[in-house]
């Protein structure tokens, strides 16, 4: 049997439960998301976001993104695309990335990656992708996968960084990007798309 200082504390352990659920009801907690306008999840990629040249005959392009609800303490963001289907070797392609994205950026505009990144947020900074051999310049490198093959997936994945600007050196790889975009990341929000021919 409970004495009475015992059944006191729970009905007031009972009575804050409650009235920190009441005060929560109706909030819906919001996940760092990124989308895109032109492209749904999963979906194939249009033709003109493909790159141009290696047989491929895309506008090389690149989509349109936005993101919600960054963590809080958020400073700058780092976008990275990968496929890791490419044949490497195990290494995949680098086909953009993107650092010191001001963190009061929420979107990229269709075609922000042409090699001189005039259209991305102001402060942004393009490292070398792996096409750098075929167009020898930062900047968007389309999807391009063997004709034939399984289609490829094409991982957008926007980091959101404790750190106003990665000091990268001028000769920066995408593997030496990642690595210092993950070292610095508060979280991470991920869109795939995926292209065959």
């Amino acid at each position: 049997m409970m004495c009475p200082r015992m059944i006191g504390a729970t009905a007031a352990t009972f009575l804050l439960t409650a009235a920190l659920g009441f005060a929560t009801f109706g909030m819906e907690a919001h996940a760092f998301e990124l989308t895109s306008p032109d492209v749904a999840p999963g979906q194939s990629m249009p033709e003109k976001y493909t790159f141009n040249g290696l047989g491929c005959s895309g506008q090389n392009i690149s989509p349109a993104l936005s993101w919600t609800d960054p963590p809080e303490g958020t400073k700058s963001f780092a976008l990275m695309v990968h496929d890791p289907d490419a044949q490497t070797g195990g290494a995949g392609i680098w086909h953009w990335v993107v650092i010191n994205i001001p963190s009061a950026a929420r979107s990229i505009e269709e075609g922000a990656g042409t090699a001189d990144g005039a259209k991305l947020p102001s402060g942004s900074r393009q490292i070398t992708n792996d096409y750098a051999g075929f167009i020898n310049s930062p900047g968007w490198g389309g999807p391009c996968p063997p004709k034939g093959a399984k289609p490829h997936s094409y991982n957008f994945t926007l980091y959101a960084l404790k750190v106003e600007k990665l000091n990268l050196p001028a000769n920066a790889t995408g593997s030496h990007a990642g690595f210092v975009v993950n070292l610095n990341a508060l979280d991470k929000a991920k869109l795939t798309m995926t292209y065959g021919r």
